[in-house]
């Protein structure tokens, strides 16, 4: 890699991201840095060999910039960043529901800004980034943000019109399975088991079902009348799921996500 990576917010995601594209074969000269406090910058430097830079710094000296800090400080971050960012560098923004367009507005004409929207798995290498072009970015500019963001995960490119209902799907995803072991949980433990054998239990049975529709290339359909017998304890219970309405309650969940990610998108907080 030769080119001059900066990582402005070095929170979670944002380290996530530093680890995996040095993993990924990205040296760490070539690889920048931001921190707010001095201890956490120390400490990035310790970990990964990198150099820790001001903001106004690395808009000079880098090549890409992506921006990983929370929404509500992506303003004051392009206010601190616009008179020394060129419309040479490519802008990566990873903060959930902020448009290219809010970016590109703030930066100088013709800035090239990729948009992407990662879930909290790639802190374990399995992440899903769903990855958008602004107004001025390139194919080559796609597959830098791909090549940075295929080392935590896979990714996807969508256009931008699709970033709400992916939001909805992927960028909050997680939560939803991680509700569905919670309760998944709480129903073994009605039924008998000790909590931590019925966490196990759920969890392994996820993670099995998981690898399955990934490496099966099966329609879940398929693979769940596999499991499902005649007269049996499967369709017992996916009749009182249905029953219940839990599909419709997904869908009208995933719904509201993405009218959320809608409207954190066009400023109303």
């Amino acid at each position: 890699m030769t080119q001059t990576v900066a990582v402005l917010g070095t929170g979670k995601i944002g380290e996530a991201l530093l680890s995996g594209m040095i993993r990924a074969g990205w040296r760490p000269a070539d690889l920048l840095v931001t921190a707010r406090r001095s201890e956490r910058a120390e400490e990035l430097r310790t970990r990964y060999g990198v150099e820790s830079v001001t903001n106004a710094e690395a808009a000079k000296r880098a090549d890409v910039l992506i921006l990983a800090v929370k929404p509500q400080d992506m303003g004051r971050l392009l206010d601190e960043l616009t008179s020394h960012l060129t419309a040479d560098r490519l802008v990566i923004s990873a903060a959930a529901g902020i448009t290219t367009a809010f970016i590109e507005d703030r930066l100088a004409a013709r800035t090239p800004v990729v948009r992407v929207m990662p879930n909290t798995p790639v802190l374990v290498d399995e992440g899903m980034s769903v990855i958008s072009a602004g107004s001025h970015a390139t194919i080559e500019h796609l597959a830098t943000a791909e090549a940075i963001f295929g080392g935590v995960g896979k990714t996807l490119r969508v256009p931008e019109s699709q970033q709400d209902a992916a939001t909805a799907l992927s960028g909050s995803g997680p939560a939803y399975f991680y509700f569905l072991v919670e309760a998944m949980t709480d129903a073994g433990i009605l039924l008998g088991l000790p909590r931590a054998q019925a966490h196990d239990l759920i969890v392994q049975a996820a993670i099995g079902a998981a690898v399955m529709l990934r490496d099966s290339g099966e329609h879940p359909v398929k693979l769940r009348e596999a499991v499902t017998s005649p007269a049996g304890t499967t369709i017992s219970a996916i009749r009182e799921l249905e029953n219940h309405g839990v599909r419709a309650a997904l869908i009208a969940a995933l719904e509201a996500a993405r009218d959320r990610s809608r409207e954190l998108a066009s400023g109303n907080g």
